[in-house]
C-alpha cells in the first residue's frame, strides 16, 4: 500500500489530479503540471521531457525558466541528470550542479538541479526536471515530494492519452463507416478514386493519400488520384512495377511502410508525390480474389511509425474500396452490355423489318414472273422489243434472287441451336443485371427447378428475350420493387412445353394497350421504342415457342415465356 502523501504536496496533487478530468490537450496537461511544480517548490526553470517511443530518447515537451533559443531538445538515455534518472528509474538530487559531471548545462544561471522519472507502475513515461540558481535549494524531502507527484502526473498522462486514443479511434471508426457508406453509393470509377483518397486523408489526418491504378499486362502502376493539404503535383505517366515504392505492396500483397521517403535510398522514384514535406508512407493493396487492383498510399508530414491499429484500418479502407472498385468496373460493363444490347436490337429490328418487306414484295414478283412467262411473247429477231423483253426477265430473276437473300439472311441459321439448360440461361443472364438491379433497389428472387429443363435454343437470343423482359420490369419499378422468376412445365397435345413466368412489382400496364403490347412501334414509356416485346415475341415464335401476358393490374405484371422442351 502506497504511503501517505506529505500534506504539504496535498492541495498541488489535487491540481494535478484534476487535469485528468479537466484538460483536454494533454500538452496543455504538461504546461500546467510544470506550472504547478515550479510554483510548488519555488523553482527558477524547469522542463517535462517524453520518451520517445519512435527513438528511444528523451524529448522535450515543455519548459519553463529557460532561454527561449533552447527549443526542442533530445537527449539519449544515461546523458545528463534527466538521462540517468530516466534509465535507473530513480529520482536525483544535486545540491551543486558544477560539481556533478553528469549536468549538462542548459542555463548559466542554475546551481541546483533535482529531477524525478514520471512512472505509472512499471511503465517510465517521462521525466520531470526543476532547477534553481542557488546551490542547495532543494532538499531530499522536496526530491521526496517531486517524485509522487510526477508519479500522479504520469499516471493523468496516461489517461489523458488514452482517452485521446481512444477518441481519434473513434472518430477513426466513424470515418471509415461513413467511408464506407459513401463508397458504395458511387459507380463512377473516378469519382470513386477521388472519394477513397479523400476518405483515407481525412481518416487518418495525413498530409496526401494518393492512389495508384495496377495494370498487371503490362506490369505499371499509374498514380490516377492525390488529395493533399497542400498543392503537389501529381506523379504522371505509367511507371514499372520494379522502379516505383508502391511496387513492394503489389509484389508482396501486404501493407508496407516506409520511415522516410526523403532519405537520398528514395529520391530517384518517380512515383511518389514532389512535396518535399512528406516523409513517411504506408501503402496498402486493393485486394479483390488475389488479385492487386490498386494501391492505397498515406503520407504523413513528419517520420512516423505506422502502428497495428493504423495499419488495420487502412486495410479495412483498402478493402472496401477494393470491392468498390470492382463493383463499379463490372458497372461499366453492365452499361457497355446493355448498349451493345440496344444496337442489335435494332440491327434486329432493321433485319426483321427488311425480311417483312422482301417477303410483301415477293409474292407479286411471282405474280410478275409468272405473267411474264406466259405472255409467250417473241418478237423478230432485230425489233427492239426482243431485248427489253429479255432484260425485263433478267431483272425479275435478279429481283427473285435479292428477295431470297434477304429473307435467308434474316433467318437464324439452324446450327445456331443447341441444347441448354433454361436455369443456366436465365441464371446467366441474372449475371449481367445484377448491378442495376442493386441500383434500382430491385431484389430478385429465383429458384432453380428440381429436376432440369432442357430447350433447343439460340442462347444469345433468349438471353435478350430475358434482359428485355428484366429492364422493363425495372423501369415499372422506379421506387424499387421485387421480380420473381418461376420455372413450370406444361404438356399440350403435340408438344411439351417449359414455361418461364416474370412476375414484377411495378405499376403494370396501361389498360389502352394491354391488348397490343406485342404489336411493333407500341410503348407506354415516353423514351421507349416499342420494338423490345415486338422481338422478343418473334425471336420466340421462330424458336417454336411463345410469350404471352398473363396477368397485369397496379400491383405488378407477370409475362410468361414458353419454349418447347428438348428431347
Amino acid at each position: 500500500m502506497d504511503a501517505m502523501p506529505d500534506a504539504q504536496i496535498l492541495p498541488a496533487l489535487y491540481r494535478i489530479a484534476r487535469l485528468a478530468a479537466h484538460a483536454e490537450d494533454p500538452r496543455d496537461a504538461l504546461r500546467e503540471t510544470l506550472g504547478i511544480l515550479v510554483e510548488v517548490f519555488h523553482a527558477d526553470a524547469g522542463s517535462i521531457a517524453l520518451l520517445s517511443p519512435n527513438t528511444g530518447r528523451l524529448e522535450t515537451e515543455v519548459q519553463w525558466g529557460h532561454p527561449e533559443n533552447s527549443g526542442h531538445t533530445e537527449l539519449k538515455l544515461g546523458h545528463g541528470i534527466t538521462g540517468w534518472c530516466v534509465l535507473n528509474r530513480r529520482p536525483l538530487l544535486v545540491p551543486d550542479v558544477t560539481r556533478e559531471p553528469r549536468y549538462i548545462a542548459v542555463r548559466s544561471e542554475a546551481r541546483c538541479e533535482m529531477a524525478a522519472p514520471m512512472l505509472d507502475g512499471e511503465q517510465i513515461v517521462g521525466v520531470i526536471d526543476l532547477e534553481g540558481d542557488t546551490p542547495g535549494v532543494f532538499s531530499s524531502d522536496d526530491l521526496a515530494r517531486l517524485e509522487t507527484l510526477a508519479s500522479e502526473a504520469a499516471r493523468v498522462m496516461q489517461r489523458l492519452w488514452k482517452l485521446r486514443h481512444l477518441s481519434g479511434k473513434a472518430r477513426q471508426l466513424e470515418s471509415l463507416i461513413t467511408a464506407g457508406q459513401s463508397l458504395v453509393t458511387k459507380f463512377e470509377q473516378e469519382e470513386l478514386i477521388d472519394a477513397l483518397t479523400r476518405e483515407a486523408r481525412h481518416m487518418m489526418q495525413a498530409r496526401t493519400a494518393a492512389l495508384y491504378l495496377h495494370h498487371a499486362p503490362t506490369a505499371t502502376v499509374r498514380c490516377v488520384s492525390l488529395t493533399a493539404t497542400a498543392v503537389t503535383p501529381m506523379p504522371e505517366g505509367d511507371q514499372p512495377i520494379h522502379a516505383s515504392l508502391a511496387g513492394a505492396a503489389i509484389h508482396t500483397r501486404r501493407q508496407v511502410s516506409f520511415f522516410d521517403v526523403q532519405s537520398r535510398d528514395y529520391l530517384d522514384l518517380v512515383d511518389l508525390p514532389r512535396d518535399p514535406a512528406l516523409r513517411s508512407v504506408l501503402f496498402s493493396p486493393l485486394l479483390f480474389e488475389g488479385e492487386v487492383l490498386a494501391v492505397l498510399a498515406v503520407f504523413t508530414d513528419r517520420p512516423h511509425r505506422f502502428d497495428n491499429d493504423e495499419k488495420r484500418l487502412c486495410a479495412a479502407l483498402a478493402s472496401l474500396g477494393a470491392i468498390a472498385l470492382q463493383n463499379a468496373r463490372l458497372y461499366a460493363r453492365v452499361f457497355q452490355s446493355e448498349d451493345v444490347l440496344r444496337k442489335n436490337e435494332r440491327l434486329t429490328t432493321l433485319g426483321l423489318l427488311a425480311a417483312e418487306i422482301a417477303h410483301e414484295i415477293r409474292n407479286p414478283l411471282t405474280v410478275l414472273k409468272l405473267l411474264h412467262g406466259g405472255l409467250d411473247v417473241d418478237f423478230p429477231a432485230g425489233d427492239p422489243r426482243r431485248t427489253d423483253m429479255r432484260v425485263i426477265g433478267e431483272k425479275l430473276d435478279q429481283l427473285e434472287a435479292i428477295v431470297t437473300r434477304v429473307l435467308g439472311f434474316a433467318k437464324a441459321p439452324s446450327s445456331l441451336h443447341s441444347r441448354w439448360s433454361l436455369a443456366d440461361i436465365v441464371e446467366d443472364t441474372l449475371v449481367l443485371v445484377r448491378l442495376k438491379l442493386a441500383q434500382s433497389k430491385v431484389s430478385l428472387h429465383f429458384d432453380r427447378p428440381a429436376a432440369p429443363l432442357f430447350v433447343e435454343a439460340h442462347k444469345g437470343q433468349i438471353q435478350q428475350v430475358l434482359l428485355n423482359l428484366l429492364i422493363n420490369a425495372t423501369q415499372a419499378m422506379p421506387e424499387g420493387g421485387t421480380i420473381t422468376l418461376t420455372v413450370s412445365t406444361e404438356d399440350r397435345p403435340g408438344v411439351h412445353l417449359a414455361l418461364l413466368d416474370i412476375a414484377d412489382t411495378g405499376t403494370g400496364i396501361p389498360a389502352a394497350i394491354r391488348d397490343r403490347v406485342f404489336d411493333s412501334f407500341l410503348s407506354g414509356r415516353p423514351d421507349g421504342t416499342g420494338l423490345g416485346l415486338a422481338i422478343a415475341k418473334r425471336i420466340l415464335l421462330s424458336h417454336h415457342g411463345d410469350i404471352t401476358l398473363l396477368n397485369t393490374s397496379p400491383a405488378g405484371t407477370t409475362m410468361r415465356v414458353a419454349l418447347p422442351r428438348a428431347k
